[in-house]
């Protein structure tokens, strides 16, 4: 449910004018993020024409050119798990999906859109802030409880059988006489 609040929060941030101050998403690791990144043009972007460049410093996360992915020089760490909406792409969205995040996905992205017939370029930033799950305790099973803890006297569950083998060793002696 945060996730999907985040993911909210990061979109309507990212409708925000040019101007506004980098954006901020949050992931736990295992789990799928959107990092948005929108642009506004008059019409529909012509997706032939266009490249998209998603970047951590010089580190190529995702790259789209001609209508198409090209992901040959995509770092390793990133490979299968990036996607963009392509069904969304000529109206604006140029976001990216990033599943089973990864602590090391933990990064400042940029988003650089160009399009290659009058070489005009935006660019926005978006930090991804990744945390491991909060590791929960669960309760031992109840085949963990029935278990001796180590240290404890072996001969413990013998004295149990003790009585028991006795009763049945009774009768069996008073058949025999």
């Amino acid at each position: 449910r945060e996730t999907a609040l985040w993911m909210v929060a990061c979109l309507l941030l990212a409708s925000l004018p040019r101007g506004q101050l980098d954006t901020t998403c949050h992931a736990f690791v295992g789990e799928t993020v959107v990092l948005p990144c929108t642009i506004t043009l008059p019409g529909e972007l012509t997706l032939s024409k266009s490249m998209l460049y998603w970047q951590i410093g010089t580190k190529l996360v995702h790259f789209f050119q001609n209508g198409q992915d090209s992901l040959k020089g995509q770092d390793e760490k990133f490979h299968g798990r990036t996607s963009l909406f392509l069904d969304q792409m000529k109206h604006g969205n140029l976001s990216l999906k990033i599943s089973n995040v990864q602590l090391w996905d933990d990064a400042e992205y940029s988003c650089i859109y160009r399009q290659t017939e009058n070489h005009q370029t935006k660019k926005s930033t978006i930090k991804l802030n990744v945390s491991a799950l909060p590791r929960i305790e669960e309760p031992p099973s109840p085949s963990e409880q029935n278990q001796i803890p180590s240290g404890s006297p072996v001969d413990v569950p013998c004295l149990a059988v003790l009585p028991l083998s006795f009763l049945l060793l009774v009768p069996l002696r008073l058949w025999h006489l």
